[in-house]
């Protein structure tokens, strides 16, 4: 009875110690996803302007007809980058960006990847050692952006997709990446990268007719390029967040779990305990019963 007192102790010291490590990590992401949310909500107005703007433009045949970035053609090698966390203990959060990117290579791009054709740039290193423990076709590369996040590390990696895609070396480029919501919903999206897609116009809808100044070959190639680089920062930013809201998520639900399990643990010992005392208390009596007997 000793020893199972014990034991049920060292479990209820090991889950409180569980539960301070799960608070702590739940006010870390906290924090962290203050500053996060901070950025993708000042980043996403501007991002999602530039994007309608350079798709209304690229619409215009007598563009596009000059661009190789908004110039669709046969896709016979694709490449996914797929954006996940550094870090565990965030839940299903890496789990459902992989399965996305899986479903996106085997119903998006089947005959490619049959072949071999379909590559992952991987931005985190959950993904990358997923893929590459896999066996999947992937460049880590990029995968230590998070660990100094900024615009100039992941302009380098999307100016190194722009350039593979001049260079044919892939076809049609995808993000894949979880859109922030709020702190418990992240929504997981394949968005199109390259080429540029045109934005349809429904009928009886008029085009913008912009006025373009010096003109407008020149202001397109000088565009172009820049709001990509601002496309992908804001799908970092937005799986930044969309991380540290799992991780806070994640963490709260693990410190509930810790306090039904210690309220399940301590009737247990208590149980246990009354046990004990009674047994005690039985060979007392019976003790002093057959002394004065």
């Amino acid at each position: 009875m000793a020893g199972q007192l014990k034991e049920v102790r060292n479990r209820i010291k090991s889950i409180q110690s569980t539960q301070q490590i799960t608070k702590a990590m739940k006010m870390i992401s906290a924090t962290k996803l203050r500053k996060a949310q901070e950025a993708i909500q000042q980043m996403r107005p501007y991002s999602k302007k530039l994007q309608q703007v350079l798709s209304d433009i690229v619409s215009d045949s007598d563009v596009s007809a000059g661009s190789t970035l908004s110039t669709a053609r046969p896709v016979e090698k694709a490449l996914l980058i797929v954006i996940t966390s550094d870090r565990a203990s965030c839940g299903a959060y890496n789990s459902n960006l992989i399965k996305l990117a899986k479903a996106t290579m085997r119903e998006k791009y089947p005959a490619q990847s049959a072949k071999g054709n379909t590559m992952i740039w991987s931005i985190g290193k959950k993904g990358y050692e997923h893929f590459l423990k896999n066996n999947f076709p992937v460049n880590g590369q990029f995968r230590d952006i998070f660990q100094h996040l900024n615009f100039e590390s992941v302009q380098t990696c999307a100016r190194a997709a722009v350039k593979a895609f001049e260079n044919r070396e892939f076809d049609a480029v995808d993000i894949v990446y979880s859109e922030f919501k709020n702190a418990s919903t992240q929504r997981f999206v394949v968005e199109p990268f390259l080429p540029i897609p045109k934005m349809e116009n429904a009928p009886g809808t008029k085009t913008n007719d912009f006025i373009f100044e010096p003109s407008k070959e020149e202001l397109i190639y000088q565009l172009m390029p820049k709001i990509l680089d601002t496309q992908l920062f804001k799908a970092v930013l937005d799986a930044n967040a969309s991380e540290h809201g799992a991780r806070m998520t994640a963490m709260d639900k693990a410190t509930e779990n810790a306090n039904e399990i210690l309220r399940t643990l301590r009737i247990s010992y208590n149980r246990a305990r009354q046990a004990a005392i009674t047994t005690e208390l039985t060979e007392i009596v019976s003790g002093a019963a057959a002394l004065a007997g």
